[in-house]
């Protein structure tokens, strides 16, 4: 089975869940999972008041392509779509989505976790905090966890 070429979407603008997973399922009648994840802007302490989400144009959709590429090629995915929001993004507005489709949940499962294990690491996106107060934060740098958890591919 040749692997499927995924769908990369950069963009500024929100995404409709359902749309997208309509957009791989629709016509499809081997896809037996359709894994989902979507990463929200979150203020844990109350004090935000949107992300700036600044990317690499060009880099950021060839790096986030080649990681989908890996997914497509280690898992027999029937479908695999990748959006990345960038520019200012408020408290529980949609950050990225990831939709995997398979024969079998499990395939659709590891290739969603995959891909955001490896987005939050080498896609080249930067986080600033703009506060409630209206003081700009600080750029918000890489976790250690976030490099451990690629460490299990």
């Amino acid at each position: 089975m040749n692997p499927i070429e995924p769908t990369v979407r950069v963009q500024p603008g929100d995404f409709d869940l359902s749309a997208e997973v309509a957009a791989l399922t629709k016509i499809r009648k081997n896809i037996g999972a359709a894994v989902t994840f979507t990463g929200l802007c979150r203020d844990e302490e109350g004090s935000l008041a949107a992300l700036e989400l600044e990317h690499y144009p060009g880099m950021a959709e060839a790096e986030i392509g080649r990681i989908a590429a890996q997914a497509a090629k280690r898992w027999p995915l029937t479908g695999l779509t990748v959006i990345h929001r960038y520019g200012r993004i408020e408290p529980g507005a949609n950050i990225v989505l990831v939709v995997a489709t398979s024969t079998h949940r499990k395939a659709a499962f590891e290739a969603a976790d995959f891909m955001m294990d490896f987005l939050k690491t080498r896609a080249p996106f930067w986080k600033k905090e703009h506060r409630a107060d209206g003081s700009v934060g600080e750029w918000v740098d890489a976790k250690s966890d976030d490099d451990k958890a690629v460490e299990r591919w």
